[in-house]
């Protein structure tokens, strides 16, 4: 039997290996959040309400945009996962400089079009005339940075794929930690006020790229991607692209189902529309958790269907699903016994907070109704099992809009109420496929 480090054929999954390549990436993606509180309070300090407006507005928009290309790391970690399984070297190499090429002409044909996507964005949002102001200026220069975004999810999947998750969370710390210093010093301490705030983005997003290329390409045999056997072969490249336009379709309908809950709060009220945006903060939180364990499962989950060695994609499923629940109960006890702190700290006014605590008890537990959705997202990507993922996705968004159809009467407690049914739907969903894909994939593999 190989160890963890091998590459090709089989090897073991243990405790260790399952919370080394989860908890790196944990602690990653929880300096998003605090770049965001960063930026807040940097455009908070401008004395200008428009800035701060316009900052958010903005960030809304470029995540909006930016979230449909996601698929790009997880295809890179998925591909790379499996190569790494079968101990194709090269062919880890062809992933990643197929993947890379794809992000940067993505990200300058974003760029290009750059000034329609903010004409199309602010005509959705319809701020006011100062905060269009301040969204224009963020935005034209924050959209400059899409190559290197763009790249950075390539080259997180592909250090992902390879197991290399503190590799990963050292550059995710980079970016955030460039990006929060500079913004500081850019948007308060130079007086470069909202463009300051854009640019720091703009150059945490490049350094990290530019770091990233070099961790990446110092362990690559061929550096020059036209030495690489197949590397536009026409078969690999039609599955790369099958494979995002699945992971792209499953991730605009997750977006679309909260945009839905979003838009049924409002009408409830300005008050009820307040409370669910500080609620959501705690399902945020849970997700930054689970994760972190979707994470190891694409990597475990690859490797294993890579190698053709099914014990390890038995044990890596067992040990993800029981790290993912005991981190979920666990979550959920927390935010259960301190939300009403928490809520009080997001929130000032008294009306929001009554709804707020009213409604909490929902919000903490989608960390348990939601943790075999995340655990099996990852599952599914890691194992390219992208086409099933998809389905059983628009199924669950079926019974999303079933549920309020149904709950409707219940007002914003059937919302909270039928968004833990989304949840719970789409583990569930995705789980009782799991076995017939499993043998499928397999016997293929044979």
């Amino acid at each position: 039997m190989r160890t963890e480090a091998s590459q090709g054929g089989g090897f073991e999954v243990t405790h260790r290996m399952v919370l080394g390549l989860a908890l790196p990436m944990t602690l990653g993606f929880l300096t998003t959040p605090l770049l965001g509180i960063t930026d807040t309070a940097v455009a908070g300090r401008l004395g200008d309400a428009d800035a701060l407006a316009g900052l958010a507005i903005g960030a809304v928009l470029f995540d909006l945009i930016f979230a449909s290309f996601n698929f790009l790391r997880a295809s890179t970690t998925a591909l790379t996962a499996q190569a790494w399984g079968r101990g194709e070297t090269a062919e880890q190499e062809a992933v990643f400089w197929r993947a890379l090429i794809s992000a940067l002409a993505i990200g300058a044909a974003i760029v290009l079009v750059g000034p329609l996507l903010l004409k199309l964005g602010l005509a959705l949002m319809s701020p006011t005339e100062g905060a269009a102001r301040a969204t224009s200026e963020w935005f034209s220069l924050r959209i400059l940075s899409g190559p290197a975004t763009l790249a950075n999810y390539a080259i997180l999947g592909f250090l992902l794929g390879q197991g290399r998750s503190k590799t990963g969370l050292l550059l995710q710390a980079l970016i955030n930690g460039v990006n929060i210093a500079l913004s500081v010093l850019f948007g308060l301490v130079l007086k470069g006020g909202i463009a300051g705030i854009a640019l720091a983005t703009v150059t945490g997003e490049v350094v990290g790229m530019i770091a990233g290329l070099i961790i990446v390409l110092r362990g690559f045999a061929a550096r020059d991607p036209r030495r690489i056997a197949g590397l536009l072969e026409r078969g690999k490249l039609a599955r790369l692209f099958s494979l995002n336009a699945d992971i792209m379709i499953r991730s605009f309908v997750l977006l679309g189902a909260f945009f839905l809950m979003t838009r049924i709060g409002a009408q409830f009220g300005a008050e009820t529309l307040a409370a669910n945006a500080v609620l959501m903060n705690f399902f945020m939180v849970a997700g930054f958790w689970l994760d972190g364990l979707a994470n190891a499962a694409e990597t475990i989950i690859g490797r294993s269907l890579g190698a053709g060695y099914r014990p390890a994609f038995d044990r890596g499923l067992r040990l993800t699903g029981y790290w993912s629940l005991t981190l979920a109960i666990l979550t959920s006890l927390i935010l259960a016994v301190a939300g009403r702190p928490i809520i009080d700290f997001l929130t000032t006014s008294e009306p929001v907070r009554t709804i707020a605590y009213q409604h909490l008890p929902w919000a903490a537990i989608t960390a348990i109704s939601g943790c075999l959705a995340f655990l099996m997202d990852g599952v599914f990507i890691g194992a390219a099992w992208s086409k099933a993922m998809r389905n059983r996705m628009l199924l669950s968004f079926a019974g999303f809009g079933l549920c309020l159809w149904a709950l409707a009467p219940l007002g914003n407690t059937g919302l909270w109420l039928s968004l833990n049914l989304f949840l719970f739907l789409r583990g569930v969903f995705l789980a009782i496929a799991v076995p017939k894909l499993r043998a499928q994939s397999f016997r293929a593999s044979q």
